[in-house]
């Protein structure tokens, strides 16, 4: 048996898991306060639905990494102030943020998030944290399909150049 064969809560993190978890908390963190501005920005009601998701997602991953960190003895990041809510009319027409932009901006959230989850899944070495994380994936995935029919739905997608290939058209 190796040194890291038994329950994976008993093993020690690795440097690279302790960074890893510190810096994903420290991004999820500023998601939290992120989506809570941009959520007093939109107007579009399915668009709201959508943020309050990733917010609860957000504190949910939190809480988990939180106890990590904790049960290892590893300072956390700081956590911004919430949020107050505001009403989308409240914030002047020059000054707002616009629902196309919001949901490019959480399309964009959420693949930074797919990708640091995938890194902390390849980097694990302990099984229980790399099921974390793909549990994070998991659902984060789910998150942008919704986004991306919403974008689709509303008409906000911006499509890069479709490329037609030549030897197609022959």
């Amino acid at each position: 048996m190796g040194i890291l064969s038994g329950n994976p809560k008993d093993e020690p993190m690795h440097y690279g898991e302790v960074y890893g978890a510190w810096m994903y908390l420290s991004g999820a963190k500023a998601v939290i306060a992120g989506n809570q501005t941009q959520l007093n920005h939109a107007g579009d009601e399915d668009l709201r639905k959508l943020l309050e998701e990733a917010i609860q997602a957000a504190q949910q991953e939190s809480q988990q990494v939180e106890k990590l960190l904790k049960e290892h003895g590893i300072g956390l990041p700081p956590t911004p102030p919430e949020r107050p809510n505001a009403s989308p009319e409240d914030i002047p027409a020059g000054a707002r943020f616009q629902d196309a932009e919001i949901a490019a901006a959480l399309s964009t959230e959420i693949a930074a998030g797919l990708v640091s989850c995938s890194k902390m899944i390849g980097e694990s070495v302990r099984e229980d944290i790399a099921m974390m994380y793909g549990q994070f994936h998991t659902q984060k995935a789910q998150l942008g399909a919704k986004v991306l029919r919403l974008t689709k739905e509303k008409g906000w997608l911006v499509s890069p150049p479709l490329h037609y290939s030549k030897a197609s058209d022959r």
